[in-house]
């Protein structure tokens, strides 16, 4: 039998994030795997893999801040902005005599803190129902949008100059939800020069670090997070007796109890470090807002 877990795997470029579940399935002998937030195929690094009874974690998971270290070439602009598209616009000679370090550094502080993003085209939100990149490999013409997100940290820690482009090597702290792709789009419009990502790789969602993250190639064998390990790093935890914890199985409340947790929410984890769910307050009492399957010995 297949334990439940939680896998962080740092994903290669080229791949999707749905090849890296194909791959996890084969390689753990289960259907029941997901993950907490795509990356896309240009994109590198940390994923977070549910296995079995975890994929219940992973709404716990996906709305965490994250971490990403990108490239941002100036000068050019293209219809995903990222690498992968097509360049649709050039900086002409003039345009880039307005470029100076100060314009760099306020348009870098006027995309930081919280904003209203205009997602890119191409991404996979969905939009009367299908996806937005399909629209646009179709021929439509799709405008997204904004939505606020948070840029906690927007800083550029190298740059280099090139013919007719600079890039900026940038860490991005930010909510979940956030583009990258739309930051060095926009960006670039700010600047008049236009830009896009040429790089893009994620270092961390939430308490996850991506150097903790196994290769693609060693799937097999690979240790996972215990479902109570996962849960203590996103969640804080409450210790249950073993009476409660069949209690909050069966689905009964723990009466007069919701004064025990600070928070709205906590992971219940019972006397042999088991993950029972997670609980809720309700009123005066606590109740289970997710189970946790059973395992048998």
């Amino acid at each position: 039998m297949v334990s439940p877990g939680i896998l962080l795997v740092d994903k290669p470029g080229g791949l999707t994030s749905h090849d890296v579940v194909a791959r996890t399935r084969r390689a753990f002998g289960t259907r029941k795997v997901g993950h907490a937030g795509t990356l896309d195929p240009m994109a590198t690094g940390l994923l977070v893999i549910g296995i079995e009874g975890a994929t219940r974690l992973l709404t716990y998971i996906v709305g965490a801040d994250k971490t990403y270290h990108a490239t941002i070439r100036l000068g050019q602009s293209t219809h995903t902005d990222d690498a992968e598209g097509e360049v649709t616009e050039t900086a002409s000679a003039d345009a880039w005599n307005e470029v100076t370090a100060e314009r760099i550094s306020a348009g870098i502080a006027s995309l930081s803190g919280e904003i209203d993003q205009v997602p890119s085209a191409v991404s996979a939100i969905k939009v009367d129902g299908k996806r937005a990149y399909d629209r646009v490999r179709a021929g439509e013409d799709v405008v997204l949008t904004s939505r606020r997100v948070t840029i906690s940290r927007f800083e550029v820690i190298a740059e280099r100059a090139g013919e007719g482009f600079h890039d900026l090597d940038v860490i991005v702290e930010c909510s979940s939800g956030t583009y990258i792709r739309s930051l060095a789009r926009d960006l670039g419009a700010h600047l008049g020069v236009g830009g896009h990502l040429t790089a893009l790789r994620r270092t961390r969602v939430g308490a996850f670090d991506v150097a903790d993250a196994v290769a693609i190639d060693a799937l097999g064998g690979a240790a996972t997070l215990t479902p109570a390990e996962a849960a203590a790093r996103v969640l804080p935890v409450l210790t249950v007796t073993a009476e409660e914890a069949r209690d909050l199985r069966h689905g009964k409340r723990l009466s007069r109890q919701a004064e025990r947790m600070a928070d709205a929410q906590a992971a219940a984890i019972d006397p042999d470090g088991v993950l029972v769910g997670v609980v809720e307050k309700r009123g005066a009492d606590l109740k289970s807002a997710m189970n946790m399957p059973e395992v048998s010995a």
